[in-house]
């Protein structure tokens, strides 16, 4: 998506749409880097956009024991230097050569902060509005009393485009959730395209919070939860906010919506979450229509959205399992059978990915491969970590073979034993089950 998105900039400049200097600002290069870049497109076409450092180990990598070295000495003799003293030592006193940067770095990711606490007051300053659409889209969600108390509280998550103040994507949820973020901005590529940038704050549904691996580390990686590799996939950059007041744009528009698309859920006699959503389809041309900006330049950053792509494969979650003996995957209380296929019969200890889809089907597969499908025994949306089927609803069962289709989940089942069974001829059961028949 990286290159799509740098071929697709540079076709802008060779229609003359844009300027040289405007795709190295969107793109974060130079002008002679952009130069370059066009003149090798023109003499190659799309293949010379491909770096030539692919797949290379960089050559000012600092070498794994010197990383241990350092990161070791830091827990343990250094712990409450700064990073400028330590760096110092390590070249006065252990002939270490690296810079302040490379040891911040390294002590980041090993979970060691500054051991200054006090930091020096910031100047800020207004920052202006971006000069595309599409360059920037600030997103959050605000829990509110929506329905005004005839019918649950909802979370509206919403989109709004920095450059122009339209909101896109926007929708509600009974939670705020990484499925409802997946909607909107699914909405928004396939109506508008994919945008540049995204800014949030740092919710874990953004950031993981958990520590890198020990694999993670060595590639210098840090974790990234599914709505960061959507992003990842999809070569969005996703800018975090230190503070409410840094996205301040999408903070004052929940000011405005909890005034006037409450009283329009008022005036429709919303009292649930689909209705609201319905309220929402027609409330927002009208608001977009009324506070719109025009962008101080008209070409747009959005990027078309590739016919060649599925959306179904990037806007989904995917969870990496490791199958069993038995050639079954244990996936939030469930048992999921693979069945054999022509490539191979069994996949014991395969490590395959499960993909749950925001129309609630499982998809299960393997080096790029569909198995199987699992179908819901309900049409509800997913819910992130949660797949849940009706309910007592039967569901036939799955049949084996690559070629069978979809499956039906079954919904877990729970055994009640019968009046004859033993258990129930011990006293004190028999009270206790009497009591709830």
């Amino acid at each position: 998506m990286n290159e799509i998105k740098r071929l697709h900039i540079l076709q802008q400049i060779v229609d003359q749409q844009i300027t040289g200097k405007q795709a190295a600002q969107r793109l974060g290069l130079s002008l002679r880097q952009i130069r370059r870049m066009i003149a090798s497109y023109r003499e190659k076409g799309a293949a010379g956009l491909v770096h030539g450092n692919r797949g290379r180990k960089p050559n000012n990598r600092v070498d794994e024991t010197v990383r241990e070295k350092i990161i070791g000495l830091s827990k343990k003799e250094y712990q409450d230097y700064n990073d400028s003293h330590f760096t110092e030592e390590l070249a006065e006193k252990h002939a270490v050569e690296v810079s302040r940067s490379t040891v911040r770095r390294l002590r980041r990711q090993a979970g060691q902060g500054s051991p200054r606490k006090h930091r020096s007051p910031k100047h800020r300053r207004r920052r202006e509005r971006r000069e595309q659409a599409g360059m920037l889209l600030q997103t959050d969600g605000s829990r509110h009393d929506w329905l005004e108390g005839r019918g649950p509280w909802l979370t509206l998550i919403a989109y709004i485009d920095d450059a122009t103040n339209e909101v896109l994507g926007a929708t509600f949820r009974e939670e705020e959730d990484a499925a409802g973020y997946f909607l909107g901005l699914q909405a928004i590529c396939l109506s508008q395209g994919v945008p540049a940038a995204i800014y949030a704050d740092r919710h874990t549904i953004f950031q993981n919070p958990t520590k890198a691996s020990l694999e993670q580390e060595l590639l210098e990686e840090r974790p990234k939860s599914q709505f960061g590799r959507l992003l990842d996939e999809l070569g969005i950059e996703l800018m975090a906010a230190q503070s409410p007041q840094a996205k301040g744009r999408i903070e004052r528009l929940w000011q405005t919506l909890q005034d006037r698309l409450v009283k329009a859920l008022r005036e429709a006699g919303a009292t649930k979450r689909e209705e609201a959503n319905q309220v929402l389809v027609s409330f927002l041309p009208k608001f977009n229509q009324h506070f719109r900006l025009e962008p101080a330049q008209a070409v747009t950053a959005y990027v078309p959205w590739p016919k060649e792509y599925q959306v179904e494969n990037f806007f989904c979650f995917k969870h990496l399992r490791t199958v069993t003996n038995d050639n079954t995957i244990p996936f939030d209380g469930h048992r999921l059978q693979i069945p054999p296929s022509p490539q191979r019969q069994s996949y014991a200890k395969a490590s395959v990915e499960v993909w749950q889809h925001l129309d609630g089907r499982l998809e299960v597969r393997y080096q790029g491969q569909s198995l199987v499908t699992f179908m819901p025994a309900t049409q509800q949306p997913v819910r992130v970590k949660k797949f849940t089927p009706a309910p007592g609803q039967e569901a036939p069962k799955p049949e084996s073979g690559p070629d069978k289709g979809p499956q039906t989940l079954k919904p877990p089942v729970t055994h009640k034993p019968s009046k004859k069974h033993p258990w129930r001829n011990y006293p004190d059961n028999s009270q206790e089950v009497s009591a709830h028949e």
